[in-house]
């Protein structure tokens, strides 16, 4: 918000443990980012923004990523699990350094978007004290009820302590606080541990925003937008709502999609004009599409970046750091790693291309191997423009192919090939006149049954 600074707090602690996994809840993926990853990339950002992340005890893990998508933030532990209230005030700090607003989130809400975190600010600048995320739920049963009256939120009511009445009520408590910061630290430190777990719950914050005489609001968004994950059922809808989010931007941004529910995409996918992606693409995190650039079907791409008009598939696997120029064609079952592949490069079928760099108009037949690894170190091929790698071709890294030259099907090479140069690296080819016909004969022979 123009003017005001913020401090947005996640928390991040949860275990997580129906996800029955090792992995900490807010690491599992949704399109190829973390949970925590999305929300931290909707926190507010920017002059004036400061963003902490709550963690559990050992939990470098989860500690790790959040400064991996915001290098900016701060981390805190939550020693005890003493509810949201207690978690919040492990960043006492940093709440203590005094921003205008303080928000707060939870690190595995993934479809919460920053359109929600500014909404939920402006009645703090308009006087509010509190501001509650809040939803009208499908089916409200579980869900802390908000209880409004006019224009006001009175309280947060639990399911199992709402009347039968309250209990009809459909708008119900998303989690997500936003509070003005000059109260916000003398509000929750005041929120004791009246539950029967001995725990501290933020609900209560807006009883006592209401005691001190001050304001708390509402602020609603659609159901879909605050799914928190529990579940690998849970964490599998999301995934559904964020690939329809994806598809229906890429689709209104003017890509093609033959069969758009088919294709998989990543928040950060960047589209040129007249992409056709058709269907069973996976696209993964880092991708850049140029225009008219046709992505064919059961092709699977990550941290690439494809130029105008190439063509990759289908079945065609691009890996990080692979880079196709104007025009270049990735066929059928081709993989690259690491590659550069200037324009006009084709590569059809049936080949691997890692740590190699493909000058313009080369043609690499099929079943062609850069061999890069040692099974120590990993080396680069480099082959020049124009060149002629023939099919089933092995070339062993390190390697240089110079421009125009010409490599016969079936070589290994292993030492440097000059400009406009035949290599071949085969063994000489015996013919045996016959050899087959008389083979055939003595096999016959040895089959026939032996008499008397």
């Amino acid at each position: 918000m123009t003017g005001r600074s913020c401090l947005t707090i996640v928390l991040a602690a949860g275990e997580g443990t129906r996800m029955r996994s090792a992995l900490p809840k807010v690491l599992h993926p949704v399109a190829g980012q973390t949970l925590l990853a999305h929300v931290l990339a909707a926190a507010p950002a920017g002059p004036g923004t400061s963003l902490a992340v709550v963690v559990g005890p050992g939990h470098e893990a989860v500690a790790d990523e959040a400064k991996r998508v915001r290098p900016d933030v701060m981390t805190f532990v939550q020693r005890e699990r003493l509810g949201t209230a207690h978690a919040v005030l492990a960043a006492r700090e940093a709440i203590s350094a005094g921003a205008d607003d303080l928000v707060i989130a939870f690190g595995d809400t993934p479809l919460i978007s920053a359109d929600t975190f500014a909404r939920m600010r402006k009645p703090l600048r308009d006087g509010a004290s509190l501001a509650v995320l809040g939803f009208h739920a499908a089916d409200p049963t579980g869900y802390g009820r908000l209880i409004v009256d006019d224009g006001r939120l009175i309280a947060i009511r639990e399911q199992a302590e709402a009347s039968a009445e309250e209990r009809r009520i459909t708008l119900c408590n998303a989690g997500v606080m936003a509070f003005d910061g000059k109260a916000a630290l003398r509000i929750i430190e005041k929120i004791g541990n009246a539950n029967s777990k001995g725990e501290y719950y933020l609900t209560d914050a807006v009883g006592i925003t209401r005691e001190t005489g001050l304001t708390a609001t509402v602020i609603e968004t659609g159901e879909d937008e605050v799914r928190g994950i529990n579940t690998k059922a849970q964490l599998a809808e999301a995934e559904q709502v964020m690939q329809a989010r994806l598809r229906k931007a890429a689709l209104d941004a003017g890509v093609t999609m033959i069969a758009p529910e088919t294709v998989f995409l990543a928040p950060d996918t960047s589209f040129g004009k007249d992409v056709t992606i058709e269907p069973y693409v996976v696209i993964g995190p880092g991708v850049t599409i140029a225009d008219g650039a046709v992505i064919h079907s059961f092709s699977h791409l990550v941290q690439a970046s494809i130029g105008r008009n190439a063509s990759v598939g289908p079945y065609a696997r691009l890996r990080p750091g692979t880079s196709l120029g104007e025009g270049a064609r990735i066929g059928n079952f081709v993989e690259a790693k690491a590659a550069v592949l200037e324009a006009g490069v084709k590569v059809n079928h049936l080949t691997y291309v890692g740590d190699a760099h493909i000058g313009a108009n080369a043609n690499i037949g099929a079943g062609t191997i850069t061999c890069n690894y040692d099974g120590f170190n990993k080396y680069r091929t480099e082959i020049g423009a124009g060149a002629f790698i023939g099919s089933n071709s092995s070339l062993v890294a390190p390697l240089k192919i110079g421009n125009g030259a010409y490599v016969g099907s079936g070589s290994v090479v292993t030492k440097n090939v000059p400009d406009d140069a035949l290599a071949v690296g085969r063994g000489l080819q015996t013919v045996r006149e016959n050899w087959a016909k008389r083979f055939r004969e003595m096999k016959a022979l040895a089959r026939k049954p032996k008499t008397g």
